[in-house]
């Protein structure tokens, strides 16, 4: 006969997607997601734990205004091309505060925050601070975007933790093009390495990257990525002592292209005009330039 399994293992059968639409998403008590699974309430708490779904503080959940809406919140969110967006850039620029509906956006163009704010809807004002440099920053409050941002595997403190989000697959470029735009960069020069062996050798070179400190997050865009549009891209570390791991994923040459015209396919989207404008000479596809004598080859 076989041996009962251990309650670790009871736990485990748990999928996180089920969790955190229970728990997260719907509002479930511990108590009413361990009573689905016919499980201990310790032995669902041990679960969140080891997915890092921290529980909400106990009591009754947060007071609610005449439509059942909770105070402070606006609305909730479906799935559209500026809500993914903008999940992209809280993904990498953004916070999700401990405390019920906290939501802030920190970055140093504040014309991305002007952008974020009228995709979500938001009408916070934008601050300026300057410690320990000039930045701007987005500060919200609202309760039912904040849980079904947790729904979708956002979670305060994201830093050392952010892995793979639940976005639609139709609206992941709007996504990635958002946490490209957060902490991800576009990056062209022209490159004169060989012109000492021929004044020809002159070429552009074009790369789009993006870093995190959680290897989790970037090894999934890559495998998204290369799933929907068939780049792959090259994942490194940098690594110094006393300081956290640095995770960069960069694509060059033809890939860089492939990607931002598949990011800029439709005129009209929610991005960043500075990147794009970097991006926008490369958009078009145009003669093929004759390649001559030996070197790297040119982006094209």
């Amino acid at each position: 006969m076989g041996t009962r399994p251990s309650t670790h293992n009871l736990g485990t059968a748990i999928s996180e997607s089920e969790l955190r639409e229970l728990y997260v998403a719907q509002g479930l008590t511990i108590e009413k997601v361990a009573a689905k699974f016919g499980l201990a309430a310790t032995t669902v708490r041990r679960r969140m734990r080891g997915l890092g779904i921290e529980a909400r503080p106990r009591g009754p959940a947060p007071r609610t205004r005449r439509g059942g809406l909770p105070t402070g919140c606006q609305h909730d969110h479906d799935w559209t091309n500026e809500v993914a967006y903008a999940v992209g850039l809280i993904a990498t620029d953004g916070c999700l505060g401990h405390r019920a509906g906290q939501l802030s956006l920190t970055s140093k163009d504040v014309a991305l925050l002007e952008t974020a704010a009228r995709c979500l809807g938001v009408r916070a004002r934008i601050t300026r601070s300057t410690n320990p440099r000039p930045v701007y920053r987005l500060q919200w409050c609202d309760v039912l975007f904040h849980r079904w941002l947790m729904g979708i595997g956002l979670t305060p403190a994201k830093s050392l933790t952010l892995g793979p989000l639940s976005i639609p697959d139709e609206y992941f470029v709007h996504f990635f093009r958002g946490c490209i735009d957060g902490d991800g960069s576009i990056v062209t020069y022209v490159d004169r390495y060989n012109t000492f062996k021929n004044p020809a050798y002159v070429y552009r070179r074009l790369f789009v990257s993006i870093v995190s400190a959680s290897k989790r997050f970037p090894t999934w865009l890559r495998a998204t990525v290369q799933r929907l549009i068939g780049v792959t891209g090259h994942l490194t570390v940098k690594r110094a002592a006393g300081k956290n791991d640095i995770w960069c994923l960069r694509y060059a040459k033809g890939e860089s292209l492939r990607l931002l015209r598949w990011m800029y396919d439709v005129v009209d989207v929610p991005c960043l005009s500075r990147k794009r404008g970097i991006a926008a000479p490369f958009l078009t596809p145009g003669e093929l330039a004759a390649r001559h004598g030996p070197g790297r080859p040119m982006v094209r």
